[in-house]
């Protein structure tokens, strides 16, 4: 008589991974406010809409307290691939093949991610009743965009990145698109249409990756990358350039910048200032990922290219902002915008002295001035919402501003003169010397030296924007009271922006050892 082997074993539970809930709670809550806020509109009455607002600020508030627990120790490892006998490989731990790291990296993207969001929230809810803004909609499409960007810099597999990566980008097409009118109809297509074509070729680029190296995690790519056969080098190295272009075309480098400036002049006020910061911070946390850790082996290659990349983004984006006009309609916002793609040069500055590194340690740079330009460019836009309301979003209806609103026009030149680098904006100036002694530790004196000319191209602009503030004013404007939740974001950012110029290593510090 046959003896029949037994299905059962001895720990039937082992093969369901155990998930650290600590660890992704951060992305995890942001995701819950979301749903919460979209079910919440089906059963308030419209009167009382303009409470998922505030929801949405404290959903953005707790997932922020939610990273306190990451934030001393070591980092946290979940969703890791199992040996044979369904149990965790301590192996694959220590080498990385996790789906999902809370490291120093990603805490602070995190931080810059849903900080950005919830300014970006507080800016909107009095936006979206004076624009008459579906409000459910609004907010669960920010939600679920702040998710996807706090979810990005914590994936270490190129399937996570993407999915992570378009989660923050097709809710924000929706949200450029909620202003009813053809600026933003016209904005959003083109970000639509560009963005799409940027993510096709990054998954063309992955799928050369996969097919080469066998595998999507970051750290098994590279070491796939090191022992690849001779014959499917010239594939891998095609793969990461293409992958390379997709998160090029996130973080708006040259030549991949043309959607920008007409999709933040289209978008309501607070979306173009989350995506130039939130945005922004998603494709660099991912590129610079795929950078250190799965190309790694190229870096011969993809650090000289970024360089290259740098140079020019910090180039055109200057010249561009320098050519803005006073009396053109939404000059603000455009200045604003190139202004943007050329801090995008300063922050891939870092990212090609990693290529010239035989370690990460020049990332710590870029999280510095990411940390430090989200905080002033989102007050800066803050400001611009604030004078919208009553003057106008000319760089003229700006004259006088002094005058009308003293502590707005205080406020905004002193964000002006942390993204030019000058005192008493000194956490500004303290993020630009970071960037240049990368450039310089690496190797890189060309690139110190354009970086150089471009600080005092900036100058000029930034200068002159600041200089209009305190000219007496072409014609009486009577301003409106602020509505709280800005005059509370204008508050906000400037204090921790006059913290940060005070007490500059708190930010400085991330700078310092490893973020891996």
């Amino acid at each position: 008589m046959a003896t029949s082997t037994p299905l059962a074993t001895a720990a039937p539970g082992s093969f369901v991974q155990s998930i650290d809930w600590v660890a992704i709670a951060p992305p995890l809550i942001a995701a819950l406010a979301a749903l919460g806020v979209l079910l919440a509109d089906l059963f308030l009455p419209a009167d009382r809409k303009r409470v998922l607002g505030w929801l949405s600020v404290g959903g953005l508030a707790l997932a922020l307290v939610a990273l306190l627990p990451l934030a001393h120790g070591d980092a946290r490892s979940t969703f890791c691939l199992r040996n044979v006998a369904a149990a965790t490989d301590n192996a694959a731990l220590n080498s990385g093949s996790c789906s999902y790291v809370a490291d120093h990296f990603a805490l602070a993207f995190q931080l810059l991610a849903l900080g950005g969001g919830l300014i970006a929230a507080l800016l909107s809810v009095h936006t979206v009743d004076e624009e008459k803004l579906p409000g459910g909609e609004y907010w669960f499409l920010l939600l679920s965009s702040a998710t996807g960007a706090a979810l990005l810099p914590a994936s270490r597999d190129l399937a996570t990145l993407i999915i992570a990566l378009e989660v923050a980008s097709l809710p924000a097409f929706a949200l450029v698109a909620l202003r009813r009118d053809g600026r933003g109809a016209e904005a959003a297509l083109k970000f639509f249409l560009s963005s799409v074509t940027a993510t096709a070729v990054m998954l063309l680029g992955v799928s050369f990756v996969y097919a080469a190296t066998g595998s999507l995690h970051l750290s098994a790519i590279a070491d796939g990358l090191t022992h690849a056969p001779a014959q499917l080098r010239t594939l891998a190295e095609a793969g990461a350039a293409l992958t390379l272009v997709g998160f090029a075309f996130k973080v708006a480098a040259v030549p991949f910048h043309f959607w920008l400036p007409d999709t933040y002049t289209g978008a309501p006020v607070p979306i173009a200032g989350y995506l130039s910061v939130v945005g922004k911070a998603a494709g660099l946390s991912g590129l610079a990922l795929v950078t250190t850790i799965a190309f790694r082996p190229y870096g011969h290659t993809w650090g000289p290219a970024l360089a290259v990349l740098a140079a020019l983004t910090m180039t055109v984006g200057n010249v561009a902002a320098l050519r803005q006009r006073g009396g053109t309609p939404h000059s603000a916002v455009r200045l604003l915008a190139w202004s943007s793609v050329g801090q995008a040069g300063y922050l891939l500055v870092p990212l090609a002295a990693a290529g010239y590194s035989d370690a990460a340690e020049p990332i710590g740079a870029t999280v510095v001035y990411a940390l430090v330009y989200g905080v002033v460019n989102l007050g800066a836009f803050a400001v611009v919402a604030a004078v919208g309301r009553s003057a106008g979003s000319r760089l003229d209806d700006y004259a006088g501003l002094f005058a009308r609103r003293r502590w707005t026009a205080l406020a905004l030149a002193f964000f002006l003169l942390c993204l030019a680098g000058l005192p008493p904006g000194i956490v500004g100036l303290f993020g630009k010397v970071v960037v240049f002694r990368a450039a310089v530790d690496a190797g890189l004196g060309w690139l110190a030296v354009v970086m150089a000319v471009n600080v005092v191209i900036a100058l000029y602009y930034y200068l002159v924007w600041a200089a209009k503030l305190f000219a007496p004013a072409e014609q009486p404007v009577t301003d409106r009271r602020l509505p709280a939740p800005l005059a509370a974001t204008l508050g906000l950012t400037a204090a921790v922006a006059a913290v940060l110029s005070v007490a500059p290593q708190l930010v400085l510090q991330v700078a310092q050892g490893s973020l891996f």
